[in-house]
């Protein structure tokens, strides 16, 4: 059994991948270093009341890790545009320099910079928005985000409940219809006991000194509740980022008396939440629009 859930998550990152990278409508940088940009798709098909469509702002994963960068998403944030939205897909600054090709051996995120840029991008959104996609609502603005990017979707909405010491607080909340966070890196303890993508929690946030310290800055699971709508979409048969986390996460929103949404997808993995060939990513589409609409 344990061979043959192996191999079908083989098939599933295989045809995840396999699509070609597609071209965004537009490109715009948001600071100095090449991974700081936005790829902007308008959106194909009909908006809604005057034409304006709910906007998704993507957070692609790949473990923080230099390697996986957004094109990898592409197919994604096309299909997403294909269902009517707006979309703006985020780059920001992982791994460390000169490991683009190391994969697996790279190490996961860079302190701070990972966290500066996703907090700078958003911070900047609103009026690239205006300027690139017209066409969008941000009054419906929905933030989704895969595996490691869902990690950095659930700490971007509670950046008003981060400790008051933080550079990236903010004053108020995200002006957001909601979270979609898809099979989300959302609570780094349970992460970090699972080792979960190669111990890539403990990889951004260092040793274990500085893994307490900095625990309390960038854990979803710590940061609650939000106030902000949030839903976690998940495949029972992930074995990168298992179905666990998304549990706990859950849970410590329950604690905190905020109810979170949780999707689980049977015989579903990792990958397929963001495969458009996979009946998972359909459903993504539609809590998405859940929440947008």
């Amino acid at each position: 059994m344990p061979d043959d859930a192996a191999a079908r998550a083989a098939a599933e990152e295989k045809s995840a991948f396999a699509h070609a990278p597609v071209d965004p409508d537009s490109t715009v940088a948001y600071g100095d270093h090449p991974d700081q940009v936005i790829d902007f798709y308008a959106p194909r098909g009909t908006g809604g009341p005057g034409g304006a469509v709910p906007l998704v702002v993507v957070l692609h994963g790949g473990a923080w890790r230099a390697p996986y960068d957004r094109r990898h998403v592409s197919p994604f944030a096309d299909f997403l545009a294909r269902r009517g939205f707006a979309v703006a897909s985020v780059e920001y600054r992982r791994g460390a320099e000169g490991q683009e090709g190391q994969g697996e051996a790279a190490v996961a995120g860079r302190w701070p910079d990972t966290l500066d840029d996703v907090a700078a991008a958003l911070d900047a959104l609103p009026a690239l928005v205006r300027e690139v996609l017209p066409q969008a609502d941000p009054r419906r603005t929905v933030l989704t985000g895969h595996s490691a990017g869902g990690h950095l979707a659930l700490w971007a909405a509670a950046r008003h409940v981060l400790p008051a010491d933080a550079p990236w607080r903010t004053d108020r909340p995200a002006a957001l219809r909601g979270v979609v966070a898809l099979a989300p890196i959302a609570d780094f303890t349970v992460a970090d006991k699972l080792d979960v993508c190669g111990g890539a929690a403990r990889q951004l946030l260092g040793d274990d000194e500085r893994f307490a310290e900095r625990l309390p800055y960038v854990d979803p699971a710590l940061l609650l509740p939000t106030g902000i709508a949030t839903t976690l979409v998940q495949g029972r048969a992930d074995l990168d980022v298992p179905q666990a986390v998304a549990d706990s996460y859950a849970e410590a929103a329950a604690k905190a008396g905020e109810v979170v949404g949780v999707t689980l997808l049977e015989d579903v993995g990792h990958f397929p939440l963001i495969d458009p060939a996979a009946d998972a990513c359909a459903v993504v589409a539609e809590e998405i629009a859940q929440l947008a609409w």
